[in-house]
């Protein structure tokens, strides 16, 4: 089975992984799809969940360092539309 290759020079677009995530859940909770192509969806939203997830972590690492640099070593908690 040939794989694509995740290893291009465009930069990760945390947006639109985040979209195709949304996109396969919804395909698969049609029920629709084979066996086969389940699988293959699972295994390209496990990706993109862990690519997601190091592009959070890289993000808050940057915001640790620069809180720091200003002064401010304690991070708050942020308090989203929830």
């Amino acid at each position: 089975m040939a794989k694509k290759s995740s290893t291009n020079s465009e930069p990760f677009d945390f947006e639109q992984a985040l979209a195709e995530l949304e996109q396969l859940v919804e395909r698969m909770e049609q029920g629709e799809l084979s066996l086969e192509q389940s699988l293959k969806d699972f295994e390209r939203g496990i990706a993109l969940t862990r690519a997601c997830q190091g592009a959070l972590k890289e993000a808050e690492q940057k915001v640790q360092i620069l809180t720091s640099q200003s002064g401010k070593e304690e991070l708050e908690p942020f308090e989203g539309d929830e």
